[in-house]
C-alpha cells in the first residue's frame, strides 16, 4: 500500500472517492469539510500552511485504508473541539452521535493540575483506548492523525521532534503492530528512527541507495526464475510475485540491536508470493524448497499460528545462485489484505467489524491494557504495558496439548502461566520446557512446548518476588489484583513501613498529622479514597515508590522551605570571618573547623546555612537541605544554625554526583565521557547500568569549581543526541 504524501487539498480528496470503488456520502463529506475550514479559519501550521491541510491529509490517508463516511467526516473534525470555539453538541446535531463519539474518542483530556506532562500523555492514551474499545475507528483515527503529524515534523523544534518521535515508537507503532496495519505501523517506525538516531537512519539509508540498482536486479531475477517455475505447475490461476526490500528500521534492528552486520540480515530482501488457497501456499513452499536451498530452522508457519494481530504468511529463507540469502513469503489473498490493512481490512474489503465475535476476541488485548494499568494504580502503567506487552518482536510457545499462545520476547514460564488463565498463574509451582524442568525465571523461546505444574491448594497464591521475574505487564496486574484483594490489612502495614522507609531515607520528617495531607495530590494521582488507601497501594505494588519519591522530596522542600530564623538574637553584629575552605562565617565562630555536609553536597553557587556540631565544628548544608529544614525549628537546635557565606574563589575542587539518562546503543557512554573530559573536569569514578525500558543510567561523581560550573557541563551534556535526562544528585549515594 502506498500512502498519500503529498499536502492534501478538498479537490484531490473528492477526485480519491470518485476513484475508489467504495460507495461514500460525498455531501456529508464536504459538509464536514467545510465546517472544519471556517472553525480553523485563520489557524496555521509550523510549516505555514493553512490548518486545514492536516484534516484533510488524515481523512486522504483514511481513505487510503478503505474507512467509511462516518470515518472519514470525523477525521476531517478530529480538532475543532480541541483547537477552536466548537463544542461536540454542534457536531452532534451537525454530522450525528457516531461522527461526534469518534471526535470524542480522539480529543485531549483538558489539562489537569495535578498531572506532569508525562502523566497527562498517558491519561489521553487511556482515553483513547478506553473509546477504542468501544469502537476500533477511534485509533485508526489517531494513527493516521498521528502518521501525518510525524510525515511534517520537520518543521517542529528540536525537542518536539525528538518528543514526538519517543511518543510514536513507544506507543503508536506498538499500537498499529497489534492492529495489524503493517504500512502505518513501518511508516511510523522509519519516521520516529530518522529523528531519533539520524545518523544510523542516513547510514542505513545510504547503503540501501547504492546498492538500490543491485538490489532490484537481483530481486527481478528471483521473480523471474519462480514465474518461469510457476508455468509448468498445474495452478488454476497463476499466483502473483512480488518483491520488496525490508524497512530501514527494521534493518537497524537487526543490526544495531541485535548486533548483526548487515549481510547476515537474511529477510532483508524478501520476494512475496499470493494464491487463492491455503493448500496452494504449502504447494509453492514445496515449489520453492526445490529450486532453492533452505536454511535451516529458517521457516516459519503462521498459517498454523497466526500472530496476535492475526496476521498469517508462511515464510521460508532460502539461498539463491548467487549465494545471497532472501525471504520468500508465501499467503492467500485475504491473508495478504490483512497483513497489509490488518484491522482496516474489514473495512476496505468487508462491511467492518461491529457484530464479528471473533474480532472482538481479537481485540481483547485492549481491555486487558486497561485493566493492567487500573491494578497498577498509576495512569503512566499505561504506557509502560504497550511499549512492553505490545512489541513487535514475540515469541509464540505450545501447551503440551499443542495450544499456542503468543508473548513478548523475554517472557517467562510464570507469564505463561497467567496466559493460559488467572488460576493457573497463582497455583504455579514449578514448569517443564521441552520435557524438562526449569527455573520459574526461565524465559521461553519460539516453539518451546511448556507445562505448567500446579497445586491443588485453592488457598495457594503468587510470591511478591513474582513482580520482579514476570515481563509481561498483564501477568503483573494478575498479580497485583491477588494481593489488592486478598491482603488489604498486611498491604497497608507493609506501605506504611515502605513510605517511613523512603522517607527516612530522604531525610523528611512530616508530622503524623500532616501526612494525608502532604500526600493529598498523590492519593488523586492513584485514585485512592484514604490514606490506608495509598499504603495498601504500595504494600501490593499498585504504587511504586521509586517512582514518586523524588516528587515528594521536591513537594516537601517547598513546604517546608520558609523556616523561622533559626540565628539567635545577638545584641552586636558580628564580625565575619574567612575559613581556608572558603567559607565565611560569625565572628563568633573562632578557629572552628568547617566540613561541607554529604546529605546535601553543597556547592559554590548554592544558598548555605552551618550548623555547629558537638566537637566537629561547622557543617555547611544546602538551605534546601531536608536535614536543615527538618530541624531549624526544634527549640534545642536554635543557637546552633548560623548563617554563613561562600567567599568569591574557591581553590578546594568540589565533587558532585550527575546522573545521566540515555538510549542504550553503542558509543553513547563514549560521548559522555569525552564532553566531560573536554570540559577538563576530572571524573573521580563512574558506573553505567541497564534499565529494563532498554535505557541506560550512567552515574558519574565530578570535581568541579562550584554550581556554575557543574550547570555548563549539565547544560552540554543535556545536548548530546541520545541523552535523555542529565540531573545532579544529591545526598550520600554510592554509584549503584
Amino acid at each position: 500500500m502506498q500512502m498519500g504524501n503529498q499536502s492534501c487539498t478538498i479537490n484531490i480528496l473528492i477526485q480519491k472517492i470518485l476513484d475508489d470503488e467504495k460507495q461514500y456520502d460525498m455531501s456529508k463529506i464536504i459538509s464536514a469539510y467545510e465546517f472544519a475550514a471556517k472553525a480553523h479559519e485563520g489557524q496555521k501550521r509550523s510549516s505555514g500552511e493553512p490548518y486545514i491541510v492536516h484534516p484533510l491529509s488524515v481523512a486522504f490517508i483514511l481513505l487510503e485504508l478503505g474507512m467509511d463516511t462516518d470515518t472519514i467526516c470525523a477525521a476531517m473534525l478530529h480538532d475543532v473541539v480541541e483547537d477552536t470555539d466548537v463544542t461536540l453538541d454542534q457536531i452532534k446535531k451537525a454530522f450525528g452521535q457516531d461522527v461526534a463519539m469518534l471526535v470524542d474518542g480522539v480529543t485531549k483530556l483538558s489539562k489537569a493540575p495535578i498531572f506532569n506532562q508525562d502523566e497527562q500523555l498517558a491519561e489521553n492514551v487511556r482515553k483513547i483506548l478506553l473509546a477504542m474499545s468501544q469502537d476500533i475507528r477511534v485509533m485508526l483515527i489517531k494513527l493516521c492523525d498521528r502518521l501525518h503529524n510525524m510525515r511534517t515534523l520537520g518543521f517542529r523544534p528540536g525537542f518536539k521532534q525528538r518528543k514526538a518521535a519517543l511518543e510514536t515508537m513507544n506507543i503508536y507503532a506498538p499500537i498499529a503492530h497489534r492492529l495489524g496495519i503493517k504500512a502505518v505501523k513501518e511508516e511510523l517506525e522509519d519516521l520516529s528512527f530518522q529523528y531519533l538516531d539520524p545518523y544510523a537512519y542516513s547510514e542505513i539509508e545510504h547503503i540501501l541507495e547504492i546498492k538500490k540498482d543491485e538490489r532490484e536486479k537481483f530481486i527481478n531475477s528471483i521473480k523471474e526464475r519462480i514465474a518461469e517455475r510457476f508455468k509448468i505447475e498445474n495452478f488454476e490461476k497463476v499466483p502473483q510475485i512480488d518483491g520488496r526490500v525490508k524497512s530501514i528500521y527494521g534493518i537497524y534492528k537487526k543490526i544495531y540491536i541485535h548486533r548483526k552486520d548487515i549481510e547476515e540480515v537474511y529477510d532483508k530482501y524478501a520476494v512475496r508470493v499470493i494464491v487463492d488457497t491455503i493448500p496452494e501456499c504449502y504447494t509453492v513452499l514445496g515449489i520453492v524448497h526445490d529450486m532453492f536451498t533452505p536454511i535451516p530452522n529458517r521457516f516459519k508457519d503462521y498459517i498454523s499460528t497466526p500472530k496476535a494481530n492475526m496476521y498469517q504468511s508462511l515464510h521460508t529463507t532460502v539461498f539463491g545462485r548467487e549465494g545471497i540469502p532472501f525471504e520468500v513469503q508465501i499467503r492467500t489473498w485475504d491473508m495478504h489484505y490483512t497483513a497489509e490493512y490488518g484491522i482496516a481490512a474489514h473495512w476496505k474489503y468487508k462491511e467492518g467489524v461491529q457484530n464479528n465475535d471473533k474480532m472482538e476476541e481479537k481485540l481483547s488485548w485492549i481491555r486487558q491494557v486497561i485493566e493492567a494499568q487500573q491494578t497498577a494504580d498509576d495512569v503512566e502503567e499505561i504506557v509502560r504495558i504497550i511499549k512492553t506487552d505490545l512489541s513487535t518482536d514475540d515469541i509464540v510457545v505450545f501447551t503440551p496439548k499443542a495450544d499456542s499462545f503468543t508473548l513478548p520476547v523475554n517472557s517467562t514460564v510464570i507469564d505463561f502461566a497467567y496466559r493460559i488463565h488467572t488460576q493457573i498463574g497463582h497455583r504455579t509451582v514449578g514448569a517443564k520446557v521441552d520435557g524438562k524442568i526449569v527455573p520459574l525465571d526461565h524465559k521461553l523461546h519460539t516453539g518451546d512446548i511448556v507445562e505448567i505444574m500446579t497445586t491443588k491448594d485453592e488457598n495457594k497464591g503468587p510470591n511478591r518476588d513474582w513482580l520482579d521475574i514476570v515481563q509481561t505487564n498483564e501477568a503483573k496486574a494478575k498479580i497485583r489484583s491477588w494481593f489488592k484483594k486478598e491482603c488489604r490489612e498486611e498491604n497497608i502495614i507493609r506501605g506504611k513501613q515502605e513510605l517511613e522507609r523512603e522517607f527516612k531515607h530522604y531525610r523528611m520528617r512530616i508530622p503524623d498529622n500532616e501526612i494525608e495531607k502532604f500526600l493529598a495530590d498523590d492519593l488523586k494521582r492513584h485514585n485512592c479514597n484514604t490514606l490506608d488507601d495509598f499504603y495498601a497501594s504500595i504494600g501490593y505494588g499498585g504504587v511504586l515508590l521509586p517512582k514518586i519519591m523524588q516528587r515528594l522530596k521536591d513537594n516537601y522542600v517547598k513546604l517546608y522551605s520558609e523556616p523561622a530564623d533559626p540565628e539567635p538574637i545577638v545584641p552586636v553584629k558580628p564580625q565575619r570571618r574567612k575559613s581556608d575552605s572558603g567559607i565565611i562565617f560569625e565572628d563568633t565562630l573562632r578557629n572552628v573547623q568547617v566540613r561541607f555536609s554529604q546529605c546535601c553536597n553543597p556547592l559554590p553557587g548554592d544558598e548555605i546555612v552551618g550548623f555547629v556540631t558537638r566537637g566537629h565544628g561547622v557543617s555547611v548544608h544546602k538551605k534546601t537541605c531536608p536535614n536543615y529544614l527538618s530541624s531549624v525549628s526544634a527549640p534545642e537546635n536554635a543557637d546552633r544554625w548560623r548563617k554563613v557565606e561562600w567567599t568569591e574563589t574557591h581553590k578546594t575542587d568540589f565533587h558532585a554526583m550527575i546522573e545521566i539518562v540515555a538510549i542504550d546503543k553503542v558509543g553513547v557512554l563514549q560521548k559522555v565521557i569525552t564532553v566531560i573530559s573536554d570540559a577538563k573536569t576530572p571524573i573521580q569514578n563512574s558506573a553505567s547500568k541497564r534499565m529494563k525500558n532498554g535505557n541506560t543510567i550512567i552515574r558519574a561523581t565530578i570535581a568541579v569549581s562550584g554550581k556554575e560550573q557543574l550547570d555548563t557541563l549539565v547544560a552540554k551534556l543535556s545536548k548530546i543526541h541520545d541523552v535523555l535526562s542529565v540531573t545532579r544528585i544529591e545526598g550520600r549515594r554510592g554509584l549503584w
